[in-house]
């Protein structure tokens, strides 16, 4: 959150020019998240989160959404390191995805692997993962956008 403003200003006009192809409406939008807007998406994604950690405290881990969450946790920290590679520099959650998510979720899954609930890795759960990461993602900002505009319209 800390660079999420600065970042976007400083590199999203090197980064148009470097790939023409992206759409102009994908880096307006980008463009158009302010501090606060991005502040509320973590804030709702957060909500996310706790929402399936206490779906796998209560099933013991056994929850196929706190499952799937996690791996979506842990696969959204190497988008971010992914990120990074493709735009060759540092862009928001690049650091504290190898520092934090990522090996969070090692040990958590490592955790449930002991415990004998880690339901066995196939290629939809990874799929599955990604889409439950990538939706919440988009559900947050939407929320955020629509907090922010009621906010400003009154």
């Amino acid at each position: 959150m800390a660079t999420m403003a600065r970042w976007t200003r400083t590199r999203v006009p090197a980064l148009r020019e470097r790939h023409p192809g992206v759409p102009d409406r994908v880096w307006r939008s980008l463009e158009a998240v302010d501090g606060r807007e991005f502040a509320t998406a973590v804030a709702v994604m957060g909500l996310v989160v706790a929402a399936a950690s206490a779906d796998g405290y209560r099933t013991g881990g056994r929850s196929a959404f706190y499952q799937a969450s996690l791996n979506g946790f842990g696969l959204h920290g190497l988008v971010h390191v992914a990120q990074a590679a493709a735009t060759r520099g540092y862009t928001p959650g690049v650091v504290t995805s190898p520092l934090l998510v990522v090996p969070f979720t090692l040990w958590a899954r490592g955790r449930l692997r002991r415990a004998g609930v880690l339901r066995p890795t196939r290629a939809r759960d990874i799929v599955t993962g990604l889409a439950l990461a990538g939706a919440a993602t988009v559900v947050s900002h939407a929320v955020a956008r629509r907090i922010h505009r009621a906010t400003a319209a009154s």
